[in-house]
């Protein structure tokens, strides 16, 4: 897990149950201060993410809570490679400015609800103490780029 110490931004990039498109200036603007989103990295010729964008906008229109976007990674190198972004599709959950989840390949509707429901029932007192104790063990989770 890693957290993002970016400031907080008031740019709200989409209306609830839709998918926000995101740049190197709304990720930053948004995602550092929303309390949870999931980003899918992706690019317009990869077969993979093109299968993949309908099984995530379902689960967008499913949880309008939840913040969903997209970063097209040939349009943002910059922010795909600030997370490291080796593979696309790839997909990062942010909790309260903290990475609980980063895995490559496209998902189906099932293991994505699968994610969201884990990351939903995160306890973040919990993660933040397990970070600090990594931290404190000097194994501390990287912070992440401010993008």
């Amino acid at each position: 897990m890693t957290r993002s110490d970016s400031p907080a931004s008031s740019v709200a990039p989409a209306a609830a149950g839709t998918v926000a498109a995101l740049d190197a200036a709304r990720f930053g603007a948004t995602i550092p201060g929303h309390p949870f989103a999931i980003v899918d990295f992706w690019a317009p010729w990869c077969a993979p993410c093109r299968s993949f964008a309908p099984v995530f906008e379902a689960a967008a229109a499913r949880h309008p809570d939840i913040l969903f976007a997209k970063v097209d990674t040939e349009a943002e190198p910059a922010v795909a490679g600030s997370f490291g972004i080796r593979s696309i599709p790839t997909l990062m959950v942010f909790r309260e400015n903290i990475i609980v989840f980063a895995q490559a390949g496209a998902l189906p509707a099932s293991a994505l609800e699968q994610v969201v429901a884990a990351a939903r029932a995160l306890d973040m007192d919990e993660v933040r103490r397990e970070i600090e104790r990594e931290s404190a063990g000097g194994t501390a989770a990287a912070p992440a780029p401010g993008a």
